[in-house]
């Protein structure tokens, strides 16, 4: 067996595993108070952003949730962007659990060339683990950092998101949870840090606000 089918066999059983606990503790599930997706900030430091309406077939995959896809573009640098997508799930003991990109972005036609987990800073100077990756298609590349967060806790791995859901649904009665994606392109003549430090003007901003979406 193959690196890439054992991981599909673990990521599938890992799933499955999930749904029966999940289903075997589903009365009387808590749902905390939240804002809705859509007034997060639209104005970011010079950055406009403008919702995208995401097509009925991408929401039938994607499940019961909301969601906010969401380009941002600054005058001053009119050769780029950043777009931001938060899906969030009040529940996901119907089998409707988050998405990762790492599964999405290949079928979209974007092929990894590079991958990691880094860390990335909040304003307080501390700071958390996320997925960063380099993807490409045709002569584009981007830059993806993306994560998991539920309950006031930020994940990078998949698998770790998975047990903290069985985790938090026997000990909260909550399966909620959402997941943080931001992309920008790498310019010609960009390196990716540089890419990485043009996402870090949003994410400084709205990390502090993301408990009110995705609440603790």
């Amino acid at each position: 067996m193959n690196a890439g089918s054992l991981r599909f066999g673990i990521a599938a059983a890992l799933m499955l595993a999930t749904a029966l606990v999940l289903q075997a503790h589903s009365r009387g599930e808590y749902f905390p108070p939240r804002s809705p997706l859509s007034s997060l900030p639209s104005q970011i430091d010079g950055w406009t952003g403008t919702d995208s309406v995401l097509d009925q077939q991408t929401l039938d995959i994607l499940g019961p949730g909301e969601f906010l896809m969401r380009d941002y573009v600054n005058p001053s640098q009119p050769q780029t962007w950043i777009n931001l997508y938060i899906a969030y799930f009040p529940s996901q003991r119907a089998g409707d659990t988050i998405h990762s990109p790492n599964h999405c972005l290949p079928g979209a036609g974007w092929v990894p060339t590079s991958r990691e987990v880094v860390q990335l800073r909040r304003p307080d100077g501390s700071s958390f683990p996320v997925n960063r990756y380099i993807v490409a298609k045709g002569p584009e590349r981007q830059l993806v950092l993306y994560w998991f967060q539920a309950h006031g806790r930020e994940v990078a791995s998949e698998y770790w998101a998975k047990y903290y859901l069985v985790s938090d649904s026997v000990r909260m009665n909550r399966s909620d949870g959402g997941l943080v994606r931001l992309m920008t392109p790498v310019l010609n003549g960009e390196t990716s840090d540089e890419a990485q430090a043009r996402l870090a003007t949003i994410s400084s901003n709205i990390i502090p606000q993301l408990d009110k979406y995705i609440p603790r």
